[in-house]
């Protein structure tokens, strides 16, 4: 239970709570949950922080303090976005606690009881931003466990997700005899209440909840017989928004959207975009602001003593004395900060049971000024579970093992179906459930255990945190291209210069102010990279950027577009005394080796040629659409024509459709020649020798670029969905669907080096299967590098492959290196 108001007020600290947590001096308390205290803290800088600890009832209770670490683990790994990152976490002392950096903010519970229910745009930044969380935690099956009124906090920029297991999420939490710890959840869900264990779906049908009540005031489900039987009343809510919670509070968990998809029905852009410019109602940024200045005028701290010891903890130093350590903190491991905007610390307060029905006048801002915090009751009594529940869970089985992804924080089936056979109803979502955690109960096993063979992220479905963010200069014009060169570089060419990032550590290594290129840099077989600038192709040293003689085009042409290349040999469209030829240039060489005149194009483009498939005898190119002639489509009847040139002589071998290709459809080819090409709800592949049908793949919508590696062909549909096929046979091997909403973008699909790993690149998102056999192993959104609510890309998301130095990730102009391969 909680008190009268609807805010907790800043408090004074009381007897018995820590005076110093490491480097930082606790100076009032802010909030309570069933299970923690948290604390405003400040470090030697005088930058405020969050203290979480445990209440003093349960911080020497064994169980509990394994739950806390495992959970406070969790935070760490998925850490980034609407995920605070732990500046510090201490778990070995007499006292556990974790720091993480104070921003403004209020629970959904409060919030709620401050201005009544949320406008339908702060329903769909909150929404999205839990279930753009929810969809890395659920990419392998994992359930977060997390999702509470009090375990969501609303801040200027964004919502935030501050728990992380059954401990963080609880509505009461007590030591019972024998070293048990008690927990009761405040939510429960239809296959909870069937006496079945919860997956991902869970989650999702208790992020519907939340949606109602946030924008109703009132649970949608009164208590747990609903939930198990009876429809949500929704009446109330917002028409735009009622047919995806509905959905999310469907039944059967396979009519449920997944996490992924519901974040793209809630906000497409995502959840910083759309609260860029202020998402909440006045009230609650006038209780925002008046908090932040609460928090201001708390005193600083004195960090100087006696003995004027110095204290070094990580790379921070600061003045104080072994008094530091009244409240003995353990080993300390310092976390850099976030890139991200500060966060709210990850054990959340479940909101009182007040803040939960219908919603009364708002309470007057002045409720954050400092009076004592009144002392919350104890929670309700907690049916001990009975022996035969088997209180000592067994111990979960691996990360890795069958069935059970992601389960190591959490407690054992059998656990968790006695405990919500115990009918014990929680009073904060409709109906909740009583966890047991024995004092014996051994170390969860962790969830981040990798191959040796084969890098993996820390938690099954969370990205690998990037080992650096690099941010390109925008430029006069603007142009910005990317290539790899020999695993050691990322070539940024544009119109002012080119520039080497370091692929391992995201360093700069050097800046071409002579080799300015609006092209794409050319890395050839012998190692050489190469930019096409105005005056030819000029060789620039990939280890320091030193720019060599140009290598000229040949008298009077103008390069206009690069095709493609192989070995030493460069295929380019160009002018030429008001004519435009295909040409191929030796580079070793330096000459031309032939030059083939095509139409001009669609005034007033010049038309761009791109080498699709390679035959030792013939090269076949296909003419950018944007610059085809009237005549030209008339003359093809609305159909793409390809043209196969000889390599040696450039001579026109012959000129063609293929199926029903379009001019704008995706079209690839490959190494041995053969042709795919997207036509309709298809990919058909061809022959580019005998120009006859290979085999063709029945689809429910378009087709994007095919990738052939290790004779395996894959490519992704408008539909969401990436299917793996045979490349010389067109027989299926898997299909994985990425999870994003359907009918965005295509995603464009790319292959690791060590041919591993495939990438599925959207405008939502960077989505990472097994090649092999299709599991789904993580996604990437940038949100969890730059501030949530910062400055924003509409580009989409592009992967380059960089060998042993990971892969890639462009959105924009901001660059990432994964550790992956």
């Amino acid at each position: 239970m909680g008190p009268s108001s609807p805010l907790q007020p800043i408090g004074p600290l009381r007897d018995g709570d820590p005076r110093r947590c490491g480097p930082y001096t606790v100076l009032a308390r802010l909030r309570e949950s069933a299970s923690a205290v948290r604390y405003l803290a400040r470090g030697g800088d005088g930058t405020p922080v969050v203290i979480t600890a445990p209440r003093a009832s349960l911080a020497e209770l064994p169980a509990f303090r394994r739950r806390f670490a495992a959970e406070a683990r969790t935070a760490e790994r998925l850490a980034g976005g609407w995920v605070p990152e732990p500046l510090e976490v201490s778990v070995g002392g007499p006292l556990p606690w974790t720091a993480t950096p104070y921003v403004p903010a209020l629970t959904l519970g409060e919030a709620v009881a401050l201005a009544g229910p949320l406008p339908a745009r702060a329903v769909r930044v909150l929404g999205a931003g839990l279930a753009e969380t929810l969809a890395r935690v659920h990419a392998t099956g994992a359930v977060l466990h997390g999702l509470a009124p009090g375990t969501v906090l609303l801040a200027a920029d964004g919502p935030r997700l501050t728990a992380f297991g059954a401990l963080g999420a609880a509505e009461a939490a007590q030591a019972r005899a024998g070293g048990q710890l008690s927990v009761r959840l405040g939510y429960l869900t239809p296959e909870q209440a069937a006496g079945h264990e919860p997956g991902p779906p869970s989650d999702v049908f208790v992020l519907g909840l939340l949606l109602a009540y946030a924008a109703t005031g009132t649970p949608p489900l009164a208590d747990a017989d609903a939930i198990a039987d009876a429809e949500p009343a929704l009446g109330a809510v917002p028409e735009d928004l009622r047919p995806l919670i509905a959905r999310c509070l469907a039944k059967a968990p396979e009519d449920r959207p997944g996490a992924g998809e519901a974040a793209a029905a809630l906000a497409l852009e995502g959840a910083a975009a759309l609260a860029r410019g202020g998402w909440l109602p006045d009230p609650l940024v006038e209780a925002l602001e008046a908090q932040a200045a609460r928090v201001a005028a708390l005193p600083a701290p004195d960090d100087e003593d006696t003995d004027g010891r110095t204290v070094r903890v990580g790379r921070q130093a600061r003045r104080g004395t072994a008094a530091d350590t009244a409240a003995p903190a353990g080993p300390v491991v310092p976390r850099p900060s976030a890139a991200a905007a500060p966060v709210p610390p990850p054990l959340p307060l479940p909101p009182a049971p007040q803040a939960l029905q219908a919603p009364q006048a708002p309470a007057p801002v002045p409720a954050l000024l400092p009076v004592p915090a009144p002392a919350l009751p104890a929670p309700a009594p907690v049916p001990a579970l009975p022996a035969a529940a088997g209180v000592s869970a067994p111990s979960a089985p691996s990360a890795g093992s069958p069935g059970s992804p992601g389960r190591g924080a959490g407690p054992s089936r059998r656990g968790l179906l006695t405990g919500l056979a115990a009918g014990v109803t929680g009073a904060v979502l409709g109906g909740g459930g009583v966890l047991a955690f024995a004092s014996g109960d051994a170390e969860p096993p962790r969830t981040d255990a990798r191959p040796a063979a084969r890098p993996r992220p820390a938690v099954p479905g969370v990205p690998p945190r990037p080992r650096w963010a690099h941010e390109h200069p925008a430029t006069a014009r603007s142009t910005l291209h990317a290539a790899v060169w020999r695993d050691r570089a990322l070539v940024l060419t544009t119109d002012a210069h080119t520039t080497a990032v370091d692929l391992t550590t995201g360093r700069r290594l050097w800046q071409a102010a002579g080799a300015p290129s609006a092209h794409r840099a050319l890395t050839l077989a012998d190692g050489r990279l190469l930019v096409a600038g105005t005056d030819g192709f000029r060789p620039v040293s990939g280890t320091d950027g030193t720019v060599g003689r140009p290598l000229p085009y040949p008298a009077g042409v103008r390069l206009t577009s690069v095709a493609g290349s192989s070995g030493t040999v460069v295929w380019f469209t160009g002018t030429a005394a008001s004519r435009t030829y295909l040409f191929a240039y030796d580079t070793a060489r330096a000459e031309e080796l032939w030059r083939i005149q095509v139409p001009n194009g669609r005034a007033p483009l010049t038309p761009v040629h791109e080498v699709l498939a390679l035959r030792p005898d013939m090269l076949v190119v296909r003419q950018d659409p944007a610059s085809l002639t009237a005549a030209q489509v008339k003359a093809a009847k609305g159909l793409a024509v390809f043209h196969a040139h000889d390599r040696a002589t450039g001579a026109r071998r012959w000129f063609r459709p293929f199926g029903a290709a379009r001019p704008g459809g995706a079209v690839s080819g490959d190494e041995s020649g053969r042709l795919y090409t997207a036509a309709g709800t298809g990919l058909y592949a061809f022959d580019t020798g005998t120009r006859r049908p290979l085999w063709q793949l029945p689809g429910t919508a378009a087709f994007g670029r095919a990738r052939v590696a290790g004779g395996t062909l894959f490519v992704a549909d408008r539909d969401q969905t990436v299917h793996a096929v045979d490349a010389a046979t067109g027989r299926a091997r898997w299909r994985r669907g990425t999870e994003a909403a359907a009918g965005g973008d295509v995603p464009e699909v790319s292959v690791g080096a060590g041919g591993r790993t495939l990438f599925a690149a959207d405008g939502a998102q960077v989505t990472a299967f097994g090649a092999d056999d299709g599991r789904r192993l993580w996604k990437f959104q940038d949100a969890g590098v730059r501030a949530p609510g910062g400055g924003d890309s509409s580009a989409a998301y592009s992967v380059s492959v960089a060998g042993a130095a990971g892969v890639v990730v462009r959105r924009g102009r901001m660059f990432y290196g994964l550790p992956v391969e």
